[in-house]
């Protein structure tokens, strides 16, 4: 072959058996370099290397402090997720759209459903239902 004689015969070897790190690997010999290898391989404990800095721990979540929860009963279902919901303790009716959680799990919600429902202190006319039934 024209080929073979222009190249190396290392170069038609596999790279496996080559003596590569995937070889080293494969034999189980990480951490030992071959015969010719360029540098002799380094292994260091996780905790010497550098890390780059320590991570702050992460506050938990906190219920926001301007929403007010009530409960209230679906009359209307409406297109794109939206409701109409009356409120028990004034028997409002306001427009609710699903949070996101309710989305994310694909729960179902019909009308006649009791549901919590947060209430911004800016709007009054329009909530967010955050569950389908009745919390104890």
């Amino acid at each position: 072959c024209l080929l073979a004689a222009l190249c190396p015969a290392e170069a038609f070897r596999p790279r496996a058996a080559a003596g590569g790190a995937s070889a080293r690997v494969a034999r189980g010999v990480v951490g030992v370099p071959t015969p010719g290898s360029a540098a002799p391989l380094r292994l260091e404990p996780l905790a010497a290397r550098k890390q780059g800095g320590e991570r702050k721990p992460r506050k938990p979540k906190e219920a926001k402090s301007d929403v007010i929860e009530v409960t209230g009963t679906v009359v209307e279902s409406l297109p794109n997720a939206c409701f109409r919901v009356e409120l028990e303790p004034s028997n409002n009716i306001i427009m609710c759209t699903v949070s996101g959680k309710i989305r994310k799990n694909f729960v179902r919600i019909v009308v006649g459903d009791t549901v919590q429902v947060e209430l911004s202190a800016y709007d009054l006319s329009q909530g967010r239902i955050v569950y389908r039934g009745v919390r104890n």
